[in-house]
């Protein structure tokens, strides 16, 4: 519980630091925009390289094809999902809450708490977990806000995309094993680093747009109930039906119930989508999941 609460409070921290830098004017909002476009077209591929670069050794085959599978069914099911529960919002905020429920924050809390859990084996499953996530985030998500109705621009736009292209690439290295060179992935290492601090600096400088008398929001409770309770939960009366073991569903359900992701602030900044709207639901998702995590991760014991 220790690790999961230091991790909250970084997250926190690092957001406060980018409200800071943006108030007093140390980045203006053209410079906010330049960050922005570094961490979708340079930190995140290069991070997501890292992940699929990961050691995902112990557990056994079974273990990963199965949390494979239910993950690659979660997110079609969460794509589907997204549409079904939030398609009376208003069409800016409905793109930023199909994206955050496609999209968690599984990658940067999820594995450390899964390993708190559940040791060497845990964060090995939460790796071959996310890798839907990583494809689907890009794959599936990206469309969302890039609004393309004509399906071959569309799929030209995502397939080259420096993240989904970081996807691809992960995953042929995962597979055939191949090595890159020592200098090239220390380069994609120190530059994947970070992405956490870079991510909740432009989430903090969003933030600081906002006026903070407004950022209640019931909608953002909704999404949280869902995004914290409800899917998760769904995903732990499905697990019990399946031949999987404890270890395999407690994984699971601890990722299903991540907060939104970061990605969703920064997409949105991106493409005009009620910008300050999805910063609420990073925000609010991620302070609210303090308890629930922390029961889950309880109740799975």
């Amino acid at each position: 519980m220790g690790a999961i609460l230091s991790l909250q409070i970084t997250i926190f921290a690092l957001v406060a630091v980018g409200f800071a830098v943006r108030r007093l004017g140390l980045v203006g909002e053209q410079g906010q925009r330049n960050l922005n476009d570094l961490v979708i077209y340079c930190i995140l591929p290069c991070n997501i390289l890292k992940a699929f670069a990961g050691d995902v050794g112990g557990g056994g085959f079974s273990a990963y094809l199965g949390i494979f599978g239910i993950s690659l069914g979660l997110q079609a099911f969460c794509v589907a999902y997204g549409k079904l529960v939030f398609r009376k919002e208003a069409p800016g905020r409905r793109k930023c809450l199909e994206y955050g429920t496609i999209c968690s924050n599984a990658g940067f809390l999820g594995n450390p708490i899964a390993e708190g859990l559940y040791g060497a084996e845990g964060l090995a499953l939460a790796s071959v977990y996310l890798i839907p996530q990583r494809v689907m985030m890009w794959g599936a998500g990206l469309p969302v806000f890039s609004g393309e109705r004509d399906w071959r621009a569309s799929v030209k736009k995502v397939v080259t995309h420096p993240c989904i292209l970081a996807c691809v690439l992960g995953i042929l290295r995962m597979g055939t094993g191949v090595q890159l060179p020592e200098a090239v992935m220390g380069t994609v290492n120190a530059l994947g680093n970070c992405n956490t601090a870079m991510s909740m600096l432009v989430i903090g400088m969003i933030l600081a747009q906002i006026d903070l008398k407004t950022l209640w929001d019931p909608t953002v409770l909704k999404y949280s109930l869902h995004r914290l309770v409800i899917l998760p939960l769904l995903v732990y009366l499905v697990c019990r039906l399946l031949p999987v073991s404890r270890t395999v569903l407690g994984v699971t359900v601890v990722l299903a119930a991540m907060p939104a992701g970061a990605t969703t602030s920064i997409l949105a900044e991106k493409y005009r989508m009620e910008p300050e709207f999805a910063t609420k639901l990073v925000i609010f998702s991620t302070l609210l999941s303090l308890p629930t995590v922390a029961l889950w991760s309880f109740f799975l014991g």
